[in-house]
């Protein structure tokens, strides 16, 4: 099931937030605030939304050129259409110049004319000609200049299009590269803490500007829904007793409504894991996380980060395993989504 929460955008949301940090190494500590892998990654999800609005405005400003490029087309089509007009008009004229003399120019059948008044009818002819002729050549003479600009206009407006183009994508692969490299970091060592049964301790990330004004969220902000409570599937004993977001390693998880932390560990089937409780005799359950961003005893508030998604213990790919219990232990698991759905938050 695919929810309908995830933006169309999140690929190029989460790639393009190095492209701010291409030169903002992080710490090799395990911990202590802002430093780790773990800090590193968030600081990448951090600028995310500066990095997307940049992305998107080279976006946008790549559409209006093609649309400009495109009614250039369009314009260029038009005049070209209008100059084979004109050219059709002058045609015109001059056979019928011809026509009417029987091969002679107007101005020499004006010479032979046998009386004044049909000299001044030739006059007039010849003046009314000319004015024709005279219009129909200026009016080319500009749809052409026009032509002329319009097609430098456009070809400006593919070229500069073009160069917009390149230059995504290779910052798009240098991004790919170097978030790769950072998650990559930061699941090593999430791992080998888990395999050694010891937390390294909370590293404190940078908590969002912006506070919530919800009581109730969702655990991670962008998302698809994976495994579901109760299903079955040889990775478990029995059914599964959580809600699956698969999320790539690093995102940052949420608590999903003021509690207290009351549980942080490392290794066993859940991995690194957090556990909240909640007012009203609820607990929720964080599990197969790469770092944690608190500590047991702490207090939280709804939307806070508490850690970062990873795929530790049993798990066959990252994803955050998401539970909520009456007790603060396995076993005593409820369907999170209807759960989350009395609060209202719907996933």
């Amino acid at each position: 099931m695919r929810s309908s929460r995830r933006p169309t955008l999140l690929v190029p949301v989460l790639l393009c937030a190095l492209a701010v940090l291409a030169a903002r190494p992080g710490s090799d500590g395990d911990a202590g605030p802002g430093s780790g892998a773990g800090a590193e990654v968030v600081r990448l999800y951090q600028d995310a939304a500066t990095a997307t609005r940049r992305y998107e405005d080279g976006r946008r400003e790549a559409e209006i050129r093609r649309a400009e490029a495109q009614r250039a087309e369009e314009l260029l089509e038009r005049q070209r259409r209008e100059i084979v007009v004109i050219n059709e008009d002058l045609g015109r004229i001059a056979r019928a110049q011809y026509r009417g003399g029987g091969g002679l120019p107007l101005t020499a059948r004006m010479l032979l004319a046998d009386d004044p008044d049909q000299l001044m009818r030739g006059q007039r002819a010849v003046a009314r000609v000319n004015r024709t002729v005279g219009n129909t050549l200026g009016r080319s003479r500009r749809a052409e200049a026009r032509l002329a600009a319009n097609r430098a206009k456009a070809e400006a407006a593919w070229r500069e299009l073009d160069r917009r183009t390149t230059e995504l994508a290779v910052l798009k692969q240098d991004i790919e590269r170097k978030l790769a490299a950072a998650r990559s970091k930061l699941q090593g060592r999430a791992e080998a803490s888990a395999a050694a049964g010891s937390c390294p301790g909370a590293v404190r990330l940078d908590q969002p500007a912006a506070r919530l004004s919800r009581d109730w969220v969702a655990p991670v902000e962008t998302y698809d829904l994976s495994a579901s409570f109760g299903s079955g599937g040889t990775r478990w004993a029995n059914r599964h007793t959580g809600q699956d977001f698969a999320v790539p390693v690093g995102t940052p998880v949420r608590a999903v409504g003021a509690g207290r932390v009351v549980k942080v560990s490392c290794g066993g089937a859940f991995g690194i894991q957090v556990v909240l409780q909640h007012a009203g005799g609820y607990y929720t359950q964080y599990a197969h996380l790469a770092g944690v961003a608190v500590d047991q005893g702490d207090r939280v508030e709804a939307g806070e980060w508490i850690g970062q998604s990873g795929s530790t213990g049993n798990s066959t790919g990252p994803h955050l395993h998401f539970e909520v219990r009456v007790t603060p232990e396995t076993g005593s698991a409820l369907n999170p989504v209807p759960w989350l759905a009395q609060r209202g938050v719907t996933i």
